[in-house]
């Protein structure tokens, strides 16, 4: 028998309340149970149809800045619904990594206040051959976010532009933009 999809992921968390305010207001999601005594807190971004998608649990041992998880990745339902994480995310001094199209989807990396990348992200119903990761401005219209997706699909340009950028503890401020990119 195959395995039908992802159920959850979970992290283990220095900060137990620091880390469940972020992933609650900033992030959004909904927490369905948690035991402080076991100190464990469990989210879901549709409690009607999942009691949990994410957990965190006191008891990481790692130092800040070991890298541990690649990325947890939230989907958004529209190119709005992002910008809103877009703002959000400058509002509260979320560290940002990139924001990037990847073809077939619209993404805003990000880091939690422990370090972990996170991700939202639009589908986009394109077949585009991976790894492809271009960065895609979304202080503009939606119309323009969307013309400038396609535009960076045939811009020739290299396929993957990465970034190296990583929290280091006590940051609060991601990669220094610079003006040429802020303006594609």
């Amino acid at each position: 028998m195959p395995v039908v999809g992802l159920g959850h992921t979970g992290l283990w968390v220095h900060d137990l309340e620091k880390m469940r305010d972020f992933y609650e207001r900033v992030v959004g999601l909904t927490v369905t149970d948690a035991d402080d005594e076991q100190g464990i807190v469990f989210f879901s971004a549709n409690p009607d149809e999942e009691h949990h998608e994410f957990v965190l649990q006191r008891g990481r041992t790692a130092p800040p800045g070991a890298m541990l998880t690649h990325q947890i990745s939230w989907r958004v339902d529209s190119v709005e619904t992002l910008q809103m994480y877009h703002h959000r995310f400058k509002e509260e001094g979320v560290p940002v990594q990139q924001e990037v199209t990847h073809g077939n989807a619209y993404g805003i990396y990000f880091f939690d206040p422990e370090g972990n990348r996170g991700e939202v992200y639009l589908r986009i119903d394109k077949d585009v051959r991976q790894p492809f990761r271009k960065s895609l401005n979304l202080e503009q219209s939606v119309e323009n976010v969307n013309a400038e997706a396609e535009r960076l699909l045939t811009d020739g340009g290299p396929a993957y532009q990465p970034v190296t950028w990583t929290p280091t503890a006590g940051s609060d401020q991601g990669p220094a933009r610079d003006s040429k990119r802020a303006g594609q």
